[in-house]
């Protein structure tokens, strides 16, 4: 067991990170079960929020006191009003949102059970993302970081490679996506933070985490790689060491786990432009995600920065490391 750090925040100005992807009106239903068949469900309370992968990222670096920015795409619909509206009104800035005409902004119907556990129904216009602007150093040059989901890919791939270009960190947000996507953006990131399904999918299959991790990091060699893995835990490659460090949960009731790896996400990013250890920004980012999956309301759950410390002080840590093994 180690001690946790404490997260207290960076003289100067506020760092700016970059979040690219994802803008969806989302509805969420609490239930008290998930269905297993046909029928109707009856829910208890519900919310409609803006949000999705990048858009909750953005909103965790603003909730912990950076200055969030986000390039995602909206129809020129009411509904895309309402997104960017919402979005803004949260402390995002989205002056580089693009509203695309003769498209349908995304929505998704998210049913929220008892455990936290969640059935997602999204819908993307395929119209949405075929647009895509240049993107240079210059773009870029102004933030701290930058991290990008995989719902836009090729932005993605454009924003990456000017961040890399710029030397300024290149996050890619390594959830389930189409085929090839993450193959495609995953040479040009600096840091790769992968989901346990995208991750195992991605090696060809399940297997112990651990080896799931060196895996990921024989295939891309040049990037810091990890993987989150929700109640087990996350695991990462040490550069340093050449060991597989494994670091325990935090125990939680989980309410709502609904964007809990999006806020685990924008604390990364947010971490990484402060310039702290890769250790320390997995705790922080641990119990971020751990503190959000306890409040019902998908993103509304990120924490602030004095919970983060609080949450930090409060939890015994357990870090374990394995040496890499030969294939």
């Amino acid at each position: 067991m180690t001690t946790s750090p404490a997260f207290d925040a960076p003289p100067g100005r506020a760092r700016r990170v970059l979040c690219v992807g994802a803008a969806v009106m989302d509805t969420l239903f609490r239930v008290r079960t998930l269905p297993t068949g046909q029928g109707k469900i009856l829910p208890y309370d519900m919310l409609q929020i803006a949000e999705g992968m990048a858009s909750s990222a953005a909103f965790a670096v603003a909730r912990l006191g950076g200055h969030a920015s986000l390039w995602g795409a909206v129809g020129d619909d009411s509904t895309g009003e309402r997104i960017i509206a919402d979005l803004s009104e949260s402390g995002i800035d989205t002056s580089g949102m693009l509203r695309v005409e003769r498209a349908r902004s995304a929505i998704s119907t998210i049913l929220v059970d008892d455990h936290g556990e969640r059935l997602i129904v999204p819908f993307y216009d395929a119209g949405l993302h075929e647009t895509v602007k240049p993107v240079t150093r210059e773009d870029v040059s102004s933030f701290d970081a930058v991290l990008v989901d995989v719902r836009w890919p090729k932005l993605a791939l454009r924003t990456l490679l000017a961040a890399r270009e710029a030397g300024k960190p290149a996050i890619l947000d390594a959830d389930v996506a189409g085929d090839g996507v993450i193959e495609m953006l995953a040479p040009v990131a600096s840091h790769i933070v992968f989901s346990q399904p995208a991750a195992e999918r991605l090696v060809g299959g399940t297997a112990e985490l651990v080896k799931v991790v060196g895996l990921l990091k024989r295939k891309f060699e040049h990037a810091f790689i990890s993987v989150t893995a929700g109640e087990k835990g996350s695991f990462w490659f040490d550069d340093r060491t050449g060991e597989i460090v494994h670091l325990t949960a935090p125990k939680v009731r989980a309410v709502d786990t609904l964007a809990a790896g999006d806020i685990f996400h924008g604390a990364f990013a947010l971490a990484t432009a402060e310039g702290l250890p890769v250790e320390e920004t997995m705790r922080v980012s641990s119990i971020a995600a751990a503190l959000k999956c306890q409040v019902f309301g998908g993103r509304t759950g990120a924490p602030t920065r004095a919970e983060v410390c609080d949450g930090l002080r409060d939890w015994d840590v357990g870090v374990s490391r394995s040496a890499l093994l030969p294939l």
